[in-house]
């Protein structure tokens, strides 16, 4: 298992990074040209700039048993069909039983979007304490429960 972040604007790179060194898990952030990091436990990996090329690589690489760490809902529906597991920066988990859901809401509210010809859309809110918790505890209950299934796995 590792942990896969497509870390580009990514606000809990830092966080991922402390649950993984905690439990041993290797981690890779992408990013573009744009968005050059620097870490003194993670592999990162920088991709050319270009319209989903981070996202592309970030497939490219995962493997069944991966977490990735995504906020755009159609690389989290992709690494679900390929048997790794999924959050979103705000803690939520994709699951196969949410991401038809959450790609239909996506598609929905871009349409009302379009319709009202305005093309500019607020950004999110400042990112607070409490956000950061919620996602760290979020965050370390998926890696138990992954570290779990893998053990289950192997002892059977």
């Amino acid at each position: 298992m590792k942990i896969l972040v497509d870390a580009d604007a990514c606000p809990v790179v830092g966080i991922v990074e402390t649950v993984a060194r905690k439990n041993h898990i290797p981690v890779i952030l992408l990013c573009d040209t744009n968005h050059i990091l620097y870490s003194d436990y993670s592999e990162v990996k920088i991709i050319g700039a270009g319209a989903d090329a981070v996202d592309f690589a970030l497939l490219n690489i995962c493997k069944k048993g991966d977490i990735v760490v995504t906020q755009d809902y159609g690389v989290a529906a992709m690494i679900l069909g390929k048997g790794a597991f999924g959050i979103h920066q705000n803690g939520k988990w994709y699951t196969n039983q949410n991401i038809d859901r959450m790609l239909m809401e996506r598609h929905m509210a871009k349409k009302v979007r379009m319709s009202k010809g305005k093309h500019h859309i607020k950004g999110p809110s400042k990112r607070t304490k409490e956000d950061n918790q919620r996602f760290l505890e979020s965050f370390e209950r998926l890696v138990l429960k992954v570290m779990e299934e893998q053990e289950d796995n192997i002892y059977g």
